[in-house]
């Protein structure tokens, strides 16, 4: 399945906006670059899944806790207090993405170097606890 501009913009978008707010936890908090990538990441998920489906998500009432979560610490970014705002935007986050994660470890496992290194023995029993992966008994 190929992506479509807007979607590649989105990517993008996505990416500068998760690289702008690791610059800004890197800077010390630093409350501008946060809201930048704040600002560039909701446009860039916008435009990858499409505003209703954007919408949809946010508004489940599963996943209600953690979109309170996640927009509160970008608020607080916004008002001036970043490290309180990353804390519960990192809170809101794990609760709206979570679902996500045994996913990316999957994909992150079939890569060659980062594959061989979450296979490690130590390594592999962490991150299946992590992905929420149980051994067949």
């Amino acid at each position: 399945m190929w992506l479509s501009d807007t979607q590649k913009i989105g990517v993008g978008l996505t990416a500068f906006g998760l690289f702008f707010m690791l610059m800004g936890v890197m800077m010390f908090f630093d409350g501008g670059l946060l809201a930048i990538g704040n600002i560039l990441f909701l446009a860039g998920l916008t435009l990858v899944i499409g505003t209703q489906k954007t919408i949809y998500f946010f508004s489940r009432p599963q996943k209600m806790r953690g979109t309170i979560c996640f927009f509160a610490g970008i608020l607080l970014v916004f008002i001036k207090w970043p490290k309180t705002g990353v804390i519960v935007e990192f809170i809101g986050f794990i609760n709206l993405f979570g679902d996500f994660f045994p996913v990316i470890i999957g994909f992150l496992r079939r890569l060659p170097v980062i594959g061989n290194i979450l296979s490690a023995p130590g390594i592999s029993k962490i991150v299946d606890r992590m992905s929420g992966q149980r051994l067949p008994v």
